[in-house]
Order: structure tokens, then sequence, then C-alpha cells
């Protein structure tokens, strides 16, 4: 994309999403809509941008969000702080809210070996805690869980998490020629003791391989039931 056919699109996908929130939004069910950012380069890669140069990449497509009408804008799949640094500057220079997600590897960590701990804490201390909130994405709990220790002051931080289907690492994702949609119960169940360790998890969704049955598993076991 041009600067002029990236700003359009952008325009255009957070149209849809206001579509959609006048449809089903109500005071009781709000929609926040916001402004996707993927990773200058492959999810599963560190990349090597510094802090400064991901700033600038990222603000054009920070700034088309700006000139809408979206709440705030939302990375996932970051591999690495310098990035998620740079994101965070060039949302707060168009004071735009923020939400920064890591993903991780099978041993909880970023690809980089950075413990995801650390990289929200460095991401804080160079942008005075811009981020709105953190997430998790593009992982399956199974690999997370072990980097989750209660009493821990950057967990306060994490709002959510959108995890894979699958439980196998990124290479094997990477290589597989079929999908893996793993078990959507088990997702679910997954989901719901993440809830009961971390209350500040509310914000649940799926990532790669997930669908309607993994939602659907996810909202039962997590969503009080109405009597």
């Amino acid at each position: 994309y041009g600067p002029e056919a990236l700003r359009a699109v952008n325009e255009s996908s957070i149209e849809l999403l206001l579509d959609l929130r006048n449809e089903f939004g109500t005071a009781e069910t709000p929609c926040v809509i916001s402004g996707a950012i993927g990773p200058r380069g492959d999810g599963y890669k560190a990349g090597n941008m510094d802090a400064n140069e991901a700033e600038a990449y990222h603000a054009a497509q920070i700034e088309s969000f700006a000139r809408t009408e979206a709440d705030m804008v939302a990375a996932y799949t970051l591999t690495n702080f310098h990035e998620a640094i740079g994101v965070a500057r060039a949302a707060k220079a168009h004071a735009m809210p923020c939400m920064i997600s890591f993903t991780v590897e099978t041993d909880g960590k970023l690809v980089t070996g950075m413990a995801l701990g650390e990289a929200i804490d460095r991401v804080d201390d160079a942008t005075v805690g811009a981020p709105a909130y953190y997430m998790i994405n593009c992982a399956h709990p199974t690999h997370f869980m072990q980097a989750l220790k209660k009493g821990e002051r950057w967990l306060d931080r994490v709002y959510g998490v959108k995890a894979n289907a699958s439980a196998k690492s990124h290479a094997e994702l990477d290589e597989s020629e079929t999908l893996d949609a793993g078990d959507p119960d088990d997702l679910g169940r997954r989901y719901s003791g993440l809830r009961a360790s971390f209350p500040t998890m509310r914000i649940l969704g799926g990532c790669c391989g997930t669908d309607h049955r993994h939602i659907a598993a996810i909202c039962e076991a997590c969503v009080p039931q109405a009597a």
C-alpha cells in the first residue's frame, strides 16, 4: 500500500466496525473500536527495528486511525519491546490510547529470550506507562502459564488473552499443512483458570485456529450464566 491507499483501507475498516457497533452496541454491552496494528515483520521472528524507527514506521497507520472514530489502537503479536515502545510513543503523539499485545514461545518468553514481565516493564519505563494495558496473543495457554506468577506487579497491567487453538509451537505451526483446531472445551477451561487466578484478565478472545466453537466454549466457561 502507498500512503493514500493505506489511509483509505484503515478508514474503511473503522467504518465497518462503526456499522457493527451501531447495530449491536448497547448501554449494557458497549463496543470499543480499536484500530489493529501488526508487527512490521514476521510475527514469529524478533525483528531488528529500534524504538525510534518503529515509532516512525507505525506513525502513518496510527495517524490514519486518529482521523477516524476509533477509540484506540491495538498492536498485536509483537515480539520485542523496541517495537512496542515505538507503537506506544506514536499512539501518544496522536492522542490515541493504545494496547500492546506480546506473543511468546513455548517457554513463556519472547522469541528474543526476554521474559514477558521484563518486556512490559521496559515499555512502561520508556513511555511513562503510556499503554492503556497489555495482552498476550498468538500462543497457547500452556506456553505462557508458567510465566504468570501471582503477586508480580507487571501482571496488573495484563488485561486480556487471545490464545491460539493449538498447543503447537510457532515453528511447528509455520510448517503445518493443516489447521490444528485444538480442543475448544479445554481452551475454555484454561481461560476460566486464568480468570480465576488473574481477575484483571477480562478481555478474552481467540487467535490462530480459533473459530465460533472456541469463542462459545470460552463464553460458557467464563461468563456467568443467567438463571
